[in-house]
């Protein structure tokens, strides 16, 4: 087979060589950009997917030479800003990953580059502040200043000055913040049922990473996990203590800041599995962190590899469940039909469409999946120079929402979901897949 023709293998990863020192060379990353792009212009299979390629590939075309060439240097740095690590060119377009000879991993070259721009440069404030989630939701969450966030986040005026102080676009969905959050709401309970038996790699129990969002902003999505859970017999409980899963930073590029809360959440998370724990996250971005990002990270950290092994998306854990028949399906409400937008770090994990397919099992139920990046990426959207082109990522899926005439439109991405309303801007809201299937459940 020749190079040109791409390759049939199963796609491999390379750890992330993050910790040696030519990896922040940025000669030598010019290089290796410069490489990788080329073979992206002579392909362009991935020109639909975001606004990285589109950048590049505008650029070359606009050129004197019409070649890479032709291009300014600079012009690669827009590149990279404009790349979310979706991940989705490596899994679902490149013929040339590794096992391939010519190695393009996208993704983590552009994340290699991030990486050089935040140790050579550094970052804006807003950036900083927008990747701080744990002392954002902290401060923010405070009894009396929650209400006077969320007024500002609220108010014309107060996004006027956000937009023109902070550089966070005027017509960006922000998250409401919350006082009462989750940690606060489960501190105090125990687990309301007894362990169910093992099923599969399933254990019957699980700990909760609660997540900076869902901690912070939508505490009730991990209400609904509980009670979706507890009603199936899987105990659950928090974990005790937990740091940002550190996707914001690593999508900075502060990868020092992604090992120091690495260094915080895996003893904890290590420690619960040998309790007998597994552990389960509503948002599929952290996740996915764990998943992947930290095991390339550190490759050769056996609690992190633990960690890799025993953490689920809520709906993977579910339907390994029903695998051996240990799922209720004594739903009680139909839920008519859902638009379902199927989250690219969810995609990314390779699990299948364990959401879609759990609430297909709802009588009365018709779910038609959305494969499509709503171009949230946490803090893409929300900032001032990329908003509107992260909405215009999102217009195919907010299309396919109205062409489906649904009941429901849900994501597994809470902040996905809120993306899609805000191209919606009809007055309805996003319904996140645990709450339609707690309806389901009538609990």
């Amino acid at each position: 087979m020749s190079a040109r023709e791409g390759s049939l293998e199963a796609p491999t990863r390379h750890p992330l060589d993050w910790t040696r020192e030519d990896f922040y060379d940025e000669s030598s990353l010019l290089q290796e950009l410069e490489r990788v792009f080329e073979i992206c212009h002579g392909c362009r299979r991935c020109f639909s997917l975001c606004n990285a390629f589109p950048t590049l590939f505008d650029a070359i075309d606009e050129s004197e030479t019409m070649e890479l060439d032709g291009v300014d240097k600079r012009v690669y740095w827009q590149v990279v800003d404009h790349c979310y690590l979706c991940d989705m060119c490596f899994m679902t377009k490149c013929p040339y990953v590794p096992p391939h000879e010519w190695n393009v991993d996208f993704p983590h070259l552009m994340l290699r580059a991030k990486a050089v721009k935040f140790r050579n440069r550094g970052a804006r404030l807003r950036d900083k502040v927008l990747t701080s989630t744990d002392l954002v939701g902290k401060l923010a969450g405070i009894p009396v200043v929650a209400p006077v966030v969320n007024a500002v986040n609220h108010s014309r005026a107060g996004r006027v000055l956000l937009d023109e102080v902070m550089e966070v676009h005027r017509d960006a969905v922000l998250p409401a913040y919350h006082s009462n959050t989750l940690r606060k709401r489960l501190a105090a309970r125990s687990p309301a049922v007894e362990p169910g038996p093992p099923a599969g790699p399933t254990r019957g129990k699980v700990a909760l990473f609660a997540t900076c969002y869902g901690n912070y902003n939508e505490p009730e999505l991990g209400e609904d996990l509980v009670a979706v859970f507890e009603h199936n017999g899987i105990p659950v409980r928090l974990v005790e203590k937990e740091r940002c899963c550190g996707m914001p930073k690593l999508e900075l590029g502060d990868l020092e800041a992604v090992a120091d809360a690495k260094a915080v959440n895996i003893p904890q998370l290590v420690a619960l599995i040998d309790d007998g724990w597994d552990i389960v996250a509503p948002v599929p971005s952290c996740v996915l962190m764990f998943k992947q990002e930290l095991p390339l990270m550190f490759p050769h950290d056996s609690d992190v590899a633990r960690v890799r092994d025993h953490i689920y998306d809520p709906f993977e854990y579910l339907a390994l469940r029903h695998k051996h028949d240990l799922l209720k399906t004594d739903f009680k409400n139909g839920l008519g039909k859902i638009a379902y937008h199927v989250a690219c770090h969810l995609r990314v994990q390779n699990i299948g469409m364990k959401t879609r397919d759990l609430l297909q099992m709802v009588p009365d139920t018709e779910v038609e999946a959305i494969e499509r990046c709503s171009g949230h990426d946490g803090t893409y959207a929300v900032k001032k120079e990329f908003h509107e082109t992260s909405m215009k990522i999102c217009k195919p899926v907010v299309n396919r929402v109205q062409k489906a005439g649904a009941d429901h439109y849900a994501s597994d991405c809470p902040m996905a979901g809120h993306q899609i309303e805000n191209g919606l801007n009809d007055g309805s809201a996003p319904e996140h897949p645990l709450r339609l299937l707690r309806r389901a459940y009538g609990i």
